[in-house]
């Protein structure tokens, strides 16, 4: 399977990365109702079946219990496993020590000596500055317990500042986490993108299909019911909205013999230090991820979509 590099650190992972935030979470998900730990495992199973073994949680999902979950799993196998992991800048964490608390009670609940990417969260300094908080990851790198450091939610002039910091301790800013889909392209109008390939920072793209909506399962004919009906994208407006892009993406689905979410995500997956983030809560949710690899659109096709959804950079 070809690899792609988490940005200049050398460290080589999948072009496509599992998300597990669904594993353990309740609030969000309904993790326990009509799936369960049974399924998520299968579903870890099936990813390494597939030749991936990079996969993304955070302390808080489910509470923790998505990292207790890739813990177990990952005791039940010979293979390595790459986890990419967030800390949560929150109001109570005043000093440096909270970094490094953090960094291991994650590696606790995950059962591993060190993680190779330790990312955060969201850009909160209000208790805590970045110089304080970058300089504790430095630490955890120079320590061995945290491969290569991200951030997550940051805009260019924080990724920028993000990166000038850990540059100064011989740290490469590796990653900036962000919500980046042929429907959510801000990050390429506020400058995130451009920045990120200026520092050489890779992209992981989280929400890619844009919570359900390029996969071609809700359409004006089948609106989505539950939270999502409540949200205008999933409103009768805003999927007619969506209909060329979804024709487009069939079009070209029907020619690789692929579907329209596997399209939409290897759009992503065709540039250069982008790695999607795809959930998935079962080994179907799986396969489907998968299959948005291993192929390439063209050119051309690239940027047939790039056009058809310029509505969507602001």
């Amino acid at each position: 399977m070809a690899t792609t590099t988490l940005g200049k650190t050398g460290i080589t992972v999948n072009p496509i990365c599992i998300g597990t935030w669904a594993w353990g979470d309740k609030f969000f998900w309904n993790y326990g109702s009509n799936y369960g730990a049974n399924e998520v495992e299968a579903a870890f199973q099936t990813s390494l079946e597939a030749g991936i073994n990079f996969f993304d949680t955070a302390e808080v999902y489910g509470n923790g219990l998505s990292e207790e979950l890739l813990g177990k799993f990952m005791q039940k196998t010979e293979q390595t496993v790459q986890i990419a992991t967030k800390y949560g800048p929150v109001p109570w964490r005043f000093f440096p020590e909270s970094v490094a608390d953090a960094v291991t009670a994650s590696l606790k609940r995950l059962m591993l000596p060190k993680v190779t990417l330790y990312q955060v969260h969201w850009p909160f300094t209000f208790f805590m500055s970045q110089e304080t908080l970058l300089n504790a990851l430095a630490d955890e790198v120079k320590q061995g317990r945290v491969e290569a450091v991200g951030v997550s939610n940051y805009s260019a002039e924080e990724m920028r500042q993000a990166h000038a910091i850990l540059e100064k301790r011989g740290v490469i800013l590796a990653t900036n986490q962000v919500r980046y889909s042929l429907l959510s392209r801000q990050i390429e109008a506020k400058g995130i993108l451009d920045t990120a390939k200026e520092l050489g920072v890779t992209i992981l793209a989280y929400s890619p299909l844009a919570q359900g909506l390029l996969t071609g399962k809700y359409t004006v004919e089948k609106p989505p019911t539950g939270a999502r009906q409540f949200d205008s994208r999933f409103q009768r407006k805003g999927l007619e909205k969506i209909t060329p892009v979804m024709s487009l993406l069939k079009q070209i689905g029907e020619k690789y013999d692929k579907t329209l979410a596997q399209v939409a995500l290897n759009w992503l997956v065709f540039q250069d230090s982008v790695i999607p983030i795809a959930g998935c809560k079962n080994s179907e949710q799986v396969r489907q991820n998968v299959g948005a690899i291993g192929w390439e659109m063209s050119q051309e096709e690239f940027n047939q979509l790039e056009e058809i959804t310029r509505p969507w950079l602001k």
